[in-house]
């Protein structure tokens, strides 16, 4: 059986417009409001994209510093494998939880890294936040104009308000959701080998070598 979400259509589909679900900040000393969080974030992050010779030629080590550096501390990993796992979180331990936290960080990261070094001046809209000053979930919208099309992708970050400031728990691009496109994959595999054989499966995909440019299809 191939590993937990090698063979994940949706998720591959949208990995392109997934850059901008990634572009959120390193905590600042005041935290901003999220809307203005993920903006000004995100075009000192295109700005990085724009000028980095080395992650345009895809550079892989790079890539994943950026997004180690600039993506990772700001989003809620935990809140995210729960919403994938469903009802099988309660199965895991609390160990079991941490590494499968972890394992799906990893592919996170891995999956949609190469969305970055394929950044190609995509134009990107932000909504108003529709928002009351003391609400702790929200969603920030926003929509990206893909290079070459005329039909706009909507891109929403839903994130929440935690002590440590704002952290994005899901991010939906034209509707779909980046952590429930994992579902049925996690379901199907804790059914026929466990919480433990998702871990297995999970880990051996992030093992895998990341795939050359040239050996894209």
């Amino acid at each position: 059986m191939n590993p937990a979400s090698d063979r994940n259509p949706i998720a591959m589909k949208i990995s392109s417009c997934l850059l901008f679900a990634l572009l959120i900040p390193v905590a600042q000393a005041q935290q901003p409001a999220p809307d203005v969080l993920v903006k000004s974030i995100s075009e000192e992050v295109v700005a990085i994209l724009k000028k980095d010779k080395d992650i345009q030629a895809g550079d892989s080590k790079k890539v994943v510093d950026l997004i180690e550096t600039k993506v990772v501390p700001h989003f809620d990993f935990i809140r995210m494998t729960r919403i994938a796992m469903a009802r099988n979180w309660r199965l895991a331990s609390p160990e079991q939880q941490k590494v499968l936290a972890g394992e799906f960080k990893t592919l996170l990261v891995r999956t949609y890294s190469t969305a970055i070094s394929n950044y190609r001046d995509q134009q990107i809209d932000y909504k108003p936040l529709r928002a009351k000053p003391e609400d702790t979930e929200v969603t920030v919208r926003s929509e990206v104009k893909p290079s070459g099309s005329s039909q706009p992708v909507s891109i929403d970050y839903e994130m929440e308000k935690t002590p440590d400031g704002w952290k994005v728990y899901d991010v939906k691009v034209g509707g779909v959701s980046l952590v429930t496109t994992y579902r049925d994959t996690f379901a199907g595999e804790v059914r026929e080998h466990g919480v433990d054989g998702l871990i297995k499966s999970l880990a051996a995909k992030n093992r895998q070598p990341e795939r050359s440019k040239a050996g894209k299809a």
